[in-house]
């Protein structure tokens, strides 16, 4: 599975962004679709999940971005948004999103196929 994340961009805070992840190989259904981003000189860490339809595509959220941010997806489109509200400069990051079929995909190694991220700067 190849995925291309883009929508990022230099906003100030309080802006909105929408990420999308897609791929023209393959499908996304058969996976929870995940998205992580990388802080500048930091590790990389979870953002938010939605799995997969035939897992009921619950979502979930980082305590951080919880309320701000929102993950959903178009099966029809083969893509997964990220809608981002309220933007902060601590959100500043490279933002990924890969595919897990873990029971537990909150974290890095539970994830299969990376997509090659998209920045997000946030000034304020």
């Amino acid at each position: 599975v190849q995925l291309q994340a883009s929508g990022g961009g230099l906003v100030q805070a309080g802006a909105s962004l929408r990420l999308s992840c897609t791929t023209s190989v393959g499908s996304l259904r058969s996976y929870h679709m995940g998205w992580f981003r990388q802080p500048p000189g930091k590790e990389r860490e979870f953002v938010a999940v939605i799995r997969r339809p035939g897992s009921g595509g619950a979502t979930s959220y980082a305590d951080s971005v919880k309320g701000r941010f929102t993950i959903s997806r178009d099966n029809a489109k083969n893509t997964v948004y990220l809608q981002l509200n309220s933007l902060e400069p601590e959100d500043t990051a490279v933002y990924y999103c890969a595919t897990s079929v873990s029971v537990t995909p909150y974290y890095v190694h539970s994830y299969g196929y990376w997509g090659q991220g998209t920045q997000v700067t946030v000034s304020s």
